[in-house]
């Protein structure tokens, strides 16, 4: 009986391979050699976008003009959202394990972190246009930016573990009264310190290396930083820059 029922598994695994086991051999387990023509230019974008979010892709001065399109379907649609998610969550999941203390903080970026400056790019190609220094202070002067809803959701979670919130940005000081009005405007509505670039003291130093000396005065003042978000990787790196830190997605700009 026990050797009936080998024979009858044996015959029955013989007919599946027969019948789909081809299809399996369509997908070859090997990466293919070459890029060229092979690949769509969607796929060539979304592998830029992955080299910017990992900073393999580095100094860059400008979106592709061939992803210019793909770049504005990203950030107008679901995945950039979802993206967004997934790191302020785990941002707050990692906060709620702590054991907390009323000096700690978590240190926010303003630009693309806090408020959003997407209708500045789009009336400047998503990207593909180079950096104007002055269209862009006009329009943070407008105050019209709107907050990160995932961002602003984690904001809230962190207020109420009792954490405290700085925003550290590299807009001047003479943006501060705009920038103060904006943030609250969209529900950003308290923090412990919102400290923008000082440009008597740091003139010609590269942004990591005012943000980490902005953190290191955070330190030295008793602060503990627990927690370090911001969309560019010169809000994370540097000295100083807390327990964690957590990158939010933004191939619009590098900085």
């Amino acid at each position: 009986m026990k050797m009936k029922v080998l024979v009858l598994f044996v015959a029955t695994v013989l007919v599946a391979y027969e019948c789909h086991g081809s299809d399996y051999q369509k997908f070859p387990l090997q990466m293919k050699t070459g890029f060229g023509g092979q690949y769509s230019n969607e796929v060539a974008c979304a592998s830029w976008r992955l080299g910017v979010e990992a900073n393999n892709v580095v100094k860059w001065q400008t979106v592709p003009a061939a992803c210019g399109e793909y770049i504005a379907d990203y950030v107008l649609g679901d995945q950039y959202r979802s993206d967004s998610k997934t790191v302020n969550q785990q941002a707050y999941f990692y906060a709620k394990s702590l054991k907390l203390t009323n000096k700690d903080v978590f240190v926010l970026d303003v630009d693309d972190t806090t408020l959003s400056n997407l209708q500045y790019f789009a009336n400047h190609g998503f990207g593909v246009e180079p950096h104007n220094t002055t269209a862009f202070k006009n329009w943070v002067l407008d105050g019209e930016a709107f907050a990160l809803p995932e961002t602003l959701k984690m904001y809230n979670k962190l207020l109420a573990l009792g954490i405290k919130i700085v925003f550290l940005s590299e807009r001047p000081l003479s943006l501060g009264d705009v920038t103060a009005k904006n943030l609250k405007e969209v529900g950003f509505n308290t923090w412990e310190k919102l400290i923008l670039r000082d440009p008597s003291e740091y003139s010609g130093k590269l942004s990591f290396e005012y943000k980490s000396a902005e953190r290191e005065k955070l330190e030295k003042e008793g602060y503990r930083i627990i927690g370090n978000v911001g969309d560019q990787w010169s809000d994370l790196l540097g000295s100083n820059k807390g327990t964690r830190t957590f990158k939010l997605p933004n191939p619009l700009y590098y900085d």
